[in-house]
């Protein structure tokens, strides 16, 4: 589960990472009282899970109370890549002397941890990566070791971070390790790491994705559901699917658990493969089984679960025929496609084992406008992906 920005700021704060001032608000004028409060120019940032808020407009300087109202009135209800925006962050302005990029993730393809920290931070990191890849630096966590001052102050060297804020990044490294071990994080990052004309280093903006596999010993991660999420999963309960909302932008669909658990794999795969950087890229949207049963109607009401989530941006279908051929399943997806109103996100299909050729048969000459066909797993997932990048 991704956090929202201001979530991240709340275990920040819980384990001593430096952040400034700052207050969630939903409406103008909660933002007018939130700036009184703090005092002095503000930021005012929209709390989407999704980047490139800034160049879509969703984060502006505030000169004071009045603007900080007028300028959260604009920002709300705002529609970010797919995501509406609900609630605004006020944050007190910072003067910025320099910037960095500190982070600390699961490296899956490495099996490992993996620590990152870079002199070009408030920028894309994936802009950095591609164009200038010596500028991130690298360091893999020992996970019995974790990150010590030693190796905090190694990766800050290996950064080429000023001699002069190793000690501070250093410290926030070690915290941040706190955060990622003990909230069982995949991925904590903070991009800036802003170094303020004070002296001080804080942290001005920050991501954490958390294990929802550590829910059963993360009881208070509960409070972090987003709930737009929750009804998703309601409705799709009502209808009997076995469906749960994850914080991607590919949609699946799958028969079997372990099919649906292997293409959320590959689909992670992908995404990371065609970004080149771990831990990032786009993701999968949700886990959906529909079990043995791929009637039309079975079909329609998952997709339209799927496409009802704002965040998709590209919809995979990835079946392996046995009980129910493939062919019932091509069958079903066509039917389910003119059951719906409007289907204007593109479709991956891949179909595979009982009759799968004649399925594959049955989506070609349907000749449908927003299906891609795909014979193989790897295949589907990196179009998805690539499909998901371009809607994203």
């Amino acid at each position: 589960m991704d956090l929202f920005e201001h979530q991240a700021h709340e275990l920040f704060d819980k384990y001593g990472v430096p952040v400034g001032r700052y207050h969630v608000v939903s409406t103008a004028e909660e933002a007018r009282g939130a700036a009184e409060e703090i005092g002095g120019p503000v930021v005012v940032k929209a709390q989407v899970k999704t980047g490139g808020r800034g160049k879509a407009g969703g984060v502006r300087l505030a000169s004071d109370p009045a603007d900080a109202a007028r300028t959260a009135a604009d920002i709300l209800g705002m529609d970010i890549k797919g995501h509406p925006v609900g609630r605004v962050l006020i944050a007190e302005a910072s003067t910025i002397v320099d910037e960095y990029y500190v982070a600390l993730l699961l490296d899956r393809s490495n099996r490992s941890f993996l620590a990152m920290a870079s002199r070009q931070g408030g920028v894309e990191i994936e802009q950095v990566a591609a164009e200038n890849p010596a500028a991130l630096a690298r360091i893999p966590v020992n996970p019995i070791r974790g990150m010590d001052h030693e190796t905090a102050f190694a990766l800050c060297a290996q950064a080429k971070l000023p001699d002069h804020v190793r000690d501070k990044v250093s410290d926030i490294l070690v915290k941040l390790w706190d955060v990622f071990q003990q909230e069982d994080a995949t991925l904590v990052e903070i991009n800036p790491l802003a170094e303020l004309a004070d002296g001080t280093v804080r942290a001005l903006d920050g991501k954490i994705t958390v294990d929802d596999n550590a829910e059963f010993r993360q009881q208070g991660h509960a409070a972090f559901l987003d709930t737009a999420a929750v009804r998703l999963e309601a409705r799709a309960k009502e209808r009997g699917l076995n469906y749960v909302k994850l914080d991607g932008e590919i949609g699946i669909i799958g028969n079997g658990a372990g099919l649906v658990m292997s293409t959320l794999d590959v689909v992670a795969y992908a995404g990371e493969a065609l970004t080149n950087e771990p831990g990032r890229g786009v993701k999968a949207a949700n886990f959906l089984d529909i079990g043995g049963g791929a009637s039309a109607t079975v079909m329609a009401d998952g997709l339209e679960i799927i496409l009802g989530d704002p965040a998709v941006k590209s919809v995979l279908v990835n079946v392996f025929g046995g009980i129910t051929a493939c062919d019932a399943v091509a069958n079903g997806i066509v039917q389910a496609l003119q059951l719906l109103e409007t289907v204007d996100k593109p479709l991956v299909v891949r179909l595979d084992g009982n009759n799968a050729a004649e399925g594959r048969r049955i989506l070609g000459e349907a000749a449908l406008p927003a299906v891609h066909n795909v014979e193989t797993m790897d295949g589907a997932a990196f179009l998805a992906a690539e499909l998901a990048g371009k809607g994203a």
